[in-house]
């Protein structure tokens, strides 16, 4: 096996990081069993002993001796690891520590909010079949802590372990990092660690220097603010006393909760008749805040009787709790988790079932979203659950005002998930983020630069690959319908960062859903970045770039990069361009491929003078590809 193309960049001037403490040896939780340790790299450990006295640390057939400091603190230095395993690793001080089950290989981090973070067992709807019986022992993954810090950089993790990409382990792992790291390793045999450091719902901000946010301006108030402790608990203390009474007065008015609605015998024949799925927008109920019961019955065979199932109610705005014949079956607090509820054996009877849900609107308009599986699986068979239920409001309120999420604040995770790894050698990272950030997308690709830089200044290890995720297709329901095409745009700008590569994602989301499932999809994609960047391999690992425009005779032609071995149009005719004129006003044009670019014309825009592709949030006509099947990146022409 060849050397690490980028093993010349290895240098670190501080070892993994130690935890002070009573017993006599600390070590991070990052230095433990089943850990992997990054190839080709200076490996240097650290930890707390007794004071001055003598240290040894052997992985293999390499070792390592140095002495205490009079603090206790010691730190050696492990060279030019090869790849493989596993190991046993022997730290001999006044007490020997063994820590097993140590690789050797090629160790990346995932960064970002919610697509990034997002687990194996969210989308077995899609890719079960993928992740049945897996067991790939020499896949590992350390989930960082989510703590966030105001006042500076911690040195060390608070906690996390590793786990082996095996069993039902592997449900826990991020999605995208694991197919990533199955591509990977599939094709290298080398073992891979992935350091996931993502947090759900987080800005960019969030995840950089505050030194850096400090030069860019803007943050310097909140900044200051946020490193008052005693304000931050007090805005804490007032938003968990504001949520609790809001619960408190709803459950007490509801009269679902006061009567029990979600009892097995109830007559609901005086309740109205509605359709789900679908929204409560533009109806009676749009505007209520508050607690809303629907009912169901339904007619199950004998041979049903006593089974366990699975319940599937799509997805519900805002929250949720859900009966079958009286039994709780499940709740979710927020929108967006798919509702898989578990019915336990012996819930379910022959003949009527009823399911009763308790729909809670707290700040949203609600809905039962459209285009999801509404059903109950049991016994092999599938039932139904779209249609008419039974509707009564339990309860109207106040819309409960937002609280506010600390770890969303700029800087804080930054301190509290990314510093602490500063020590650990790694091969690159991952990065899927943005959607936070789309309400605003102006000026993204200067703190995504700065983010990037930051990064990697402080891994110190030079311009380390940066693989990014471009949001998907996705319909955030808002009334522009192309609300998310700026922040895509911003993005594409961001490949003028060294050494970054980015997966173009326009074709494998979900109209409906924030998280699409296809995730394997977008870490094989991911792969092949890394494939070009980390590994040096000649290969097609972007989908067509927009690089240019020239003018025609009444026609523009659009040139691209990353043609691969041509374009082509994926199902039918080229689809997805628009262009406008001194106006400004796009129509849809007719697109043409010519080489390794594309003609687009309107007869409506006689003098054409910009064009844009896939310039909406949910582009379902965008349809142009290499040959290789990797889609086009959106883009337009006008965009600055």
């Amino acid at each position: 096996m060849g050397r690490h193309p980028l093993q010349w960049k290895r240098c670190f001037g501080n070892a993994i990081l130690f935890r002070k403490g009573d017993d006599p040896m600390k070590l991070s939780p990052l230095i433990s069993d089943g850990m992997v340790l990054q190839r080709h790299a200076k490996i240097r450990l650290g930890g707390l002993t007794a004071p001055g006295g003598p240290v040894r640390v052997t992985i293999g057939d390499v070792s390592a001796e140095t002495v205490a400091g009079e603090d206790g603190a010691w730190s050696v230095t492990l060279d030019e690891l090869q790849a493989g395993g596993p190991y046993e690793m022997v730290i001999a001080a006044d007490e020997e520590r063994v820590i097993r089950d140590v690789l050797v290989g090629d160790v990346w981090v995932l960064g970002g909010q919610s697509n990034m973070e997002l687990p194996v067992r969210r989308t077995l709807d899609r890719l079960a079949d993928d992740v049945h019986g897996v067991r790939l022992p020499h896949i590992r993954q350390f989930a960082v802590p989510q703590v966030y810090n105001f006042h500076g950089p911690q040195r060390d993790v608070s906690g996390g372990r590793w786990t082996a990409a095996t069993g039902d382990d592997v449900l826990d792992f991020s999605a995208v990092g694991f197919f990533f790291a199955r591509s990977l390793h599939e094709r290298y045999g080398v073992p891979v660690g992935l350091i996931q450091a993502a947090v759900g719902g987080t800005p960019v901000e969030a995840w950089m220097r505050e030194e850096t946010l400090r030069q860019i301006g803007g943050y310097e108030e909140e900044l200051d603010r946020l490193k008052d402790d005693a304000w931050v608990a007090a805005v804490q203390a007032q938003d968990a006393r504001r949520n609790e009474e809001w619960y408190r007065s709803l459950n007490e008015r509801d009269d679902g909760m006061n009567h029990g609605w979600h009892r097995e015998e109830l007559d609901d024949a005086d309740w109205e008749t509605r359709d789900i799925p679908g929204s409560w927008r533009g109806g009676d109920l749009d505007g209520l805040y508050g607690a809303v019961w629907f009912r169901r019955e339904l007619e199950l065979p004998d041979e049903f009787a006593g089974m366990e199932a699975k319940l599937m109610l799509g997805t519900i705005v805002d929250a949720d709790d859900t009966w079958i014949n009286g039994v709780h079956v499940g709740s979710t607090a927020y929108r967006y988790p798919p509702r898989r509820y578990t019915v336990p054996a012996g819930v379910l009877k022959a003949g009527r079932n009823t399911i009763a849900v308790r729909v809670l609107t707290t700040h949203s308009t609600g809905e039962f979203v459209p285009d999801m599986p509404y059903k109950l699986v049991v016994g092999g068979a599938e039932i139904g659950l779209a249609g008419a239920w039974r509707c009564r409001i339990g309860a109207r309120t106040e819309r409960l005002d937002m609280q506010t999420f600390f770890q969303y604040k700029p800087a804080g995770l930054y301190n509290g998930m990314i510093a602490p790894l500063k020590d650990v050698p790694v091969t690159g990272a991952l990065w899927y983020q943005g959607e936070s950030n789309a309400g605003r997308p102006a000026g993204y690709r200067e703190l995504f630069r700065e983010m990037v830089r930051d990064w990697r200044e402080t891994w110190g290890i030079g311009a380390f690959p940066f693989l990014y995720v471009q949001l998907a297709n996705f319909d955030p329901g808002d009334d522009d319908p192309a609300s998310w095409a700026p922040i895509r745009e911003e993005q594409r700008l961001c490949l003028s960062v060294p050494n970054t590569a980015m997966t173009v994602a326009i074709d494998v989301g979900e109209w409906n859903d924030l998280h699409p499932q296809d995730k394997k999809t977008v870490g094989e994609r991911l792969a092949l970045g890394a494939r070009r960047l980390a590994y040096g391999e000649d290969v097609v690992f972007s989908g067509p770039l927009y690089s240019g425009v020239e003018r025609l005779d009444g026609a523009l032609r659009v040139r691209f990069d990353h043609t691969g071995s041509g374009l082509v149009a994926r199902g039918g005719e080229l689809g997805g361009f628009e262009v406008c004129g001194a106006d400004g006003r796009y129509v849809s044009a007719r697109a043409v491929i010519d080489g390794d670019g594309v003609v687009v014309s309107s007869p409506e825009v006689p003098e054409p003078v910009h064009v844009r592709y896939a310039w909406r949030n949910h582009p379902a006509d965008a349809n142009l590809y290499n040959r290789e099947g990797l889609p086009a990146s959106p883009f337009s022409s006008a965009y600055r």
